[in-house]
């Protein structure tokens, strides 16, 4: 394989107890700001155990809707999640500051992150929300999806991302969580995934999902993977 370059990013600040052991294989974390999960307590303790494991820290805003964990989609309008967005990324901006540490990078949740793959209102929303709160960070979107085209329209360092433990569909969109066999259970084929989307360059980070099942194997696994094949991984700031 030629020398290449990947971040390896998890979701944390979940709640679902992997976080420590994943920040001593991921490079970037994306922190939950409280609207699906976690809250300020959450937030300035994930903070602190990325920042002492020299991790990127992002945000991961979401709806408003801590009963579905965020994977529902609402009717919302793209004003609204606008004002949902500046102020979920406000709220860990905030706690970071008091930490000594700047956030790098946005990277929406569940059900609005794969809206704002299919719908430029939602990702323009999206993206008008980052500048607006910082042009200095970068949006991560699904590769392929109109979440990179918007940062892109409002000047951010847009960031492709693909799933190492998520099944896609033929045109590159992913399989709903609803539908049998949209998360891979089996490591091989997850690491095999990931090795062929980072040879064919079709994204600059791996999500492995910090409250998935395998989440530890896989990352270990993953990891090592990457080591063998002679690419670099490194955090979204320095990638």
């Amino acid at each position: 394989m030629m020398k290449k370059t990947i971040d390896l990013n998890a979701d944390v600040g979940e709640g679902c107890g992997n976080d420590e052991a994943l920040f001593a294989l991921v490079t970037s974390a994306n922190v939950a700001c409280g609207a699906h999960a976690g809250d300020e307590a959450t937030m300035r303790a994930t903070i602190r155990a990325a920042r002492e494991r020299g991790v990127a820290v992002g945000a991961h805003p979401s709806y408003p809707d801590r009963a579905t964990f965020g994977r529902v989609e609402m009717e919302r309008s793209p004003e609204r999640i606008y004002d949902d967005v500046c102020e979920q990324i406000a709220a860990i901006a905030a706690i970071a500051r008091e930490e000594g540490v700047r956030l790098r990078h946005v990277k929406p949740h569940g059900a609005l992150y794969n809206v704002a793959a299919r719908d430029a209102r939602v990702a323009d929303a999206i993206a008008r929300a980052v500048r607006a709160s910082d042009p200095e960070l970068a949006l991560v979107g699904l590769a392929g999806g109109a979440q990179i085209e918007s940062a892109r329209r409002h000047g951010l360092r847009a960031v492709r991302e693909v799933f190492a433990d998520r099944a896609y569909r033929p045109d590159g969109t992913l399989v709903p969580r609803s539908e049998a066999g949209a998360l891979i259970e089996d490591a091989e084929r997850a690491v095999a995934q990931a090795l062929r989307f980072v040879r064919d360059d079709v994204g600059e980070t791996i999500c492995l999902h910090g409250d998935g099942a395998h989440a530890l194997e896989f990352a270990r696994r993953l990891r090592r993977a990457l080591d063998e094949a002679g690419v670099a991984v490194r955090a979204l700031a320095t990638a």
